[in-house]
């Protein structure tokens, strides 16, 4: 009993990150989307970042999500993603996946672009032009950072 309290009093503490930071917020909005939406949630809310907006236009474009707000709160912005959902109750979107990541980023060529679900879902891409679907990226003749997936 002694050895073990000895081994602990040498331990050096684990360091963790304070409570409402992440390291990847964008994985962060994804699964919270996907986890509102799959418990049928008419919308959630989400920290607003200049790039979760571009996320949010592109879902909102290709028809995936009803619109989206932002709230001012002092300092602190919150997004609002309302949720699209069909007469059956059945949602609109079926799976949202994170591509790249800050462990490991994920880049596509113009030639490269992936299709997702053969064609019936959309890749997310942050080209040089901005943020736009597959759709857009091959038509503009653009690659770029695969996001995310949505299908």
């Amino acid at each position: 009993m002694a050895t073990a309290i000895a081994k602990n009093a040498n331990a050096k503490p684990v360091k963790r990150a304070p409570a409402g930071i992440v390291s990847d917020p964008i994985a962060d909005m994804l699964t919270r989307v996907r986890k509102a939406n799959t418990a049928r949630h008419p919308e959630v809310k989400v920290p607003a970042s200049k790039l979760k907006l571009e996320i949010a236009r592109v879902l909102k474009d290709e028809g995936y999500i009803a619109g989206y707000e932002v709230d001012a709160d002092g300092t602190t912005q919150t997004m609002r993603i309302i949720f699209k959902s069909r007469p059956d109750r059945t949602r609109v979107i079926s799976g949202v996946k994170r591509i790249s990541r800050p462990g490991l980023r994920v880049y596509a060529r113009k030639t490269e672009i992936p299709r997702v679900l053969g064609g019936l879902g959309i890749a997310i891409l942050s080209t040089a032009e901005g943020v736009m679907s597959g759709r857009q990226a091959t038509r503009q003749g653009l690659g770029g950072e695969v996001l995310a997936f949505v299908w």
